[in-house]
């Protein structure tokens, strides 16, 4: 691999911890529309060997990393990397000269007064809710379903830049107190507050800033129950007595259970049952989880033992109640899903099956007015059914229209439920469900300037690389013509059981209004079509997911919506990993490339921040089963040398504490170093950003319309 040359200055000032602009040399880069750049900076290259062992050899593989010193996050050269980067990035938008409208553009979109769906308590119901102005969304109250707004948190005086938000985590029964998370940037951390609903005062001491997995304020309203995740340790659950100190928590569940020590990769949800009698602990081993046990606790008997509802079964379960009853919702001998009514002292086998599997993947259930409403998705549209608790279907919630649901929200008791219902050309609404009538009303509905009656969705199916028949969204202005000169933006995940529904984007939104095609298929490893569909784009099959994506782009290329230079990608995380695929493996398809928080090196993506719990879906490079096909995929060692590659902005930031920002460091610096097509390859790096929401609006409408306008620009005619 070819060394592009430091300075010996700047290698001495670097030494003594003094940042330096880096040296350019190269041909200059040229993007479309007159934008030229000088050449990419030079990043120094120092080759570290690992060796890896494959299963199919007794020969160790031997893979070198000429960028290793970019993971060191803190290291003064890493940071001047990064400034230099930043400055290289805002010289290609400080001629873009359609920035400015594209900015203007989405913040006609994305500034819009928007309302959470309500959480009731006792007649009370909280809600997120951010008006048009504002940077963050408050949280409010009202008494009555169409009583008068009350606020009980600012979310836009919380820091002077904005980028500080706060979100509802637990509400007692009787909504008198409210526990909210407080999280700076995008940062997967919160800091635990809680609030006295009527005077609006913080009530005991905070909760430390980090990763919870769930929390419940206890029935009694002595104290709060949590789940916390420790790295290298993973969650454990602790009961926390308001008054006293957090470091005397009493650790109620963690460490192990029936012999079996629960790791890093297990998480521990919570959940408290409406009567307050339960709590439900979730664990997931892995993300996601192959297997889903539930245990519960009577905190009516303060020393009763933690007791398994459902432990050591390979599937998956999630509980619901109604007063002491329990159901779950499961994969047990059925991948599509269904509801058992569960037994404590019984084995799943013997449960009765309340709502049977069906052909279309049951996605979520819940209860409301001692109702069931289930969500399933048939090829890949929202479907949602009322059924009685013993499972007679009695109704069904009808949409206008392909798009995606939710379930109806609520508590087993209220007769009030909501649902929201959204598409790609159509923005979302609240819906009010009476549960008695059954009739549903309008409850809120976002008002933007996007006139959905100009624009059209259709739903195509095409064959993948194996035969596999895969659904495809496409959407688009009425009459815009296929003739394979009209830009077109695609976005895809393909992982993690993730189902990747037609739901309302302003980015999306904006490329439409543009005059551009979009599409959204659906690969194989999300959850579209149940387990099976997952698994086919897991481990060593992750290559299917790649190969879906890949006859999409060539259906979307043969049937003339655009042609490879018009062609828009983008995903992020999961995505962002779909994207270093394309970059690597079929350049020629694309014109312009976004990749946004990704994972990149999967040789070694296991070692830092949350990589350990995704070996559940990967595999790891460790194992020498696993190495062999995930060394073929791994982006960062499948960069060549004289690839002529399309343009591409990577995108992280500091605040990325899931998917450690190293990987678009590094992949940067790889690609601008080997790519001989003269296009742009720059990197966004934000010290704010990060892979949770929670940055401000105004900062959220600053980087869509630098990521728009990259897209736009880079896959024009000129």
């Amino acid at each position: 691999m070819q060394v592009r040359p430091v300075s010996v200055l700047t290698s001495l000032l670097f030494g003594a911890g003094i940042c330096l602009g880096f040296a350019q040399s190269g041909a200059p880069i040229e993007g479309k529309n007159g934008i030229t750049l000088p050449p990419p900076p030079v990043v120094r290259q120092q080759p570290v060997t690992d060796e890896y062992q494959s299963a199919a050899s007794p020969v160790p593989v031997k893979v070198i990393d000429p960028y290793r010193w970019l993971e060191d996050a803190h290291s003064p050269e890493t940071r001047a990397f990064i400034a230099e980067q930043n400055a290289y990035t805002a010289k290609y938008f400080a001629q873009v000269k359609t920035l400015p409208e594209t900015k203007a553009q989405l913040a006609k979109l994305m500034r819009i007064d928007t309302m959470g769906v309500p959480i009731q308590r006792r007649g009370r119901f909280f809600f997120p809710r951010r008006f048009a102005g504002d940077n963050q969304h408050s949280i409010y109250m009202r008494i009555g379903l169409h009583g008068k707004d009350r606020l009980l948190i600012d979310g836009n005086s919380l820091s002077a830049d904005g980028n500080t938000s706060a979100d509802i985590m637990s509400i007692n029964e009787d909504g008198t107190v409210m526990a909210y998370g407080i999280r700076i940037g995008g940062a997967d951390e919160v800091a635990v507050h809680f609030l006295d609903v009527s005077t609006r005062k913080d009530l005991y001491e905070p909760l430390p800033s980090a990763r919870y997995y769930g929390l419940e304020l206890s029935p009694d309203g002595k104290g709060v129950y949590y789940s916390r995740f420790f790295p290298h340790e993973g969650a454990r659950v602790f009961y926390h007595a308001f008054g006293t100190p957090i470091d005397s928590d009493a650790m109620i569940f963690g460490r192990e259970y029936k012999g079996e020590k629960l790791g890093e990769i297990d998480s521990v949800g919570i959940d408290l049952t409406e009567n307050g009698h339960w709590l439900l602990l979730d664990i997931a081993h892995g993300v996601p989880a192959k297997r889903e046990d539930i245990l519960i606790k009577d905190l009516r008997a303060p020393n009763s033992s933690i007791l398994p509802l459902v432990y050591g079964i390979d599937n998956r379960f999630s509980a619901l109640a109604d007063g002491d009853t329990f159901y779950v919702r499961t994969d047990y001998r059925a991948p599509n899903g269904r509801v058992l009514q569960a037994e404590l002292g019984k084995s799943p086998a013997d449960w009765k099956t309340i709502i049977p599997e069906g052909n279309d993947v049951l996605e979520q259930a819940n209860i409301v007015g001692h109702k069931f409403f289930v969500l399933r998705l048939h090829d890949v549209k929202s479907e949602l059914t009322v059924y009685t608790l013993e499972g007679k279907q009695t109704g069904r919630i009808e949409f206008p229209g392909i798009g995606a649901s939710s379930t109806v929200y609520g508590q087993a008791s209220d007769r009030d439920g909501f649902y929201f219902f959204e598409s790609l050309v159509m923005p979302s609404t609240t819906f009010h469900y009476d549960t008695k009538t059954g009739v549903s009303d309008v409850f809120y509905k976002q008002r933007i300037p996007f006139d959905s009656s100009q624009y059209e969705i259709h739903q195509v199916f095409y064959r993948s690389k194996d035969g596999t028949r895969v659904p495809m969204f496409i959407a688009g202005r009425k009459g815009l013509k296929r003739d394979g000169t009209e830009r077109l933006l695609m976005t895809g995940y393909g992982g993690f059981e993730v189902s990747e529904t037609p739901d309302w984007n302003p980015e999306y939104a904006w490329w439409m209004q543009k005059g551009g095609w979009f599409a959204l298929p659906n690969l194989r490893g999300g959850n579209e079509y149940g387990e099976a569909w997952h698994q086919a784009g897991m481990f060593a099959r992750k290559q299917n997911v790649f190969d879906d994506w890949f006859a999409a782009a060539e259906y979307l290329i043969r049937n003339k919506y655009t042609s490879p230079a018009h062609f828009a990608i983008r995903g992020r995380s999961n995505g962002g990993l779909l994207m270093g695929a394309s970059m690597t493996q079929r350049p020629e398809l694309f014109g312009a490339i976004w990749c946004g928080y990704p994972l990149l090196d999967m040789l070694r993506y296991q070692r830092f921040e949350l990589g350990p719990l995704w070996t559940t879906e990967y595999g790891s490079a460790a194992n020498p089963n696993d190495f062999p096909y995930i060394y073929k995929y791994s982006p960062y060692q499948n960069v060549r040398q004289g690839t002529a590659y399309p343009a591409i902005f990577f995108f992280t930031g500091d605040s990325d504490t899931r998917v450690d920002p190293l990987h678009a460091r590094k992949m940067t610096a790889l690609m601008q170093q080997a790519s001989s097509s003269g296009r742009p390859i720059l990197l966004h790096y934000s010290v704010k950003g990060g892979h949770s929401a929670g940055i401000s609006q105004t900062q959220l409408i600053d980087d869509y319309a630098d990521e728009m306008s990259f897209l736009w620009e880079e896959t024009g005619t000129q």
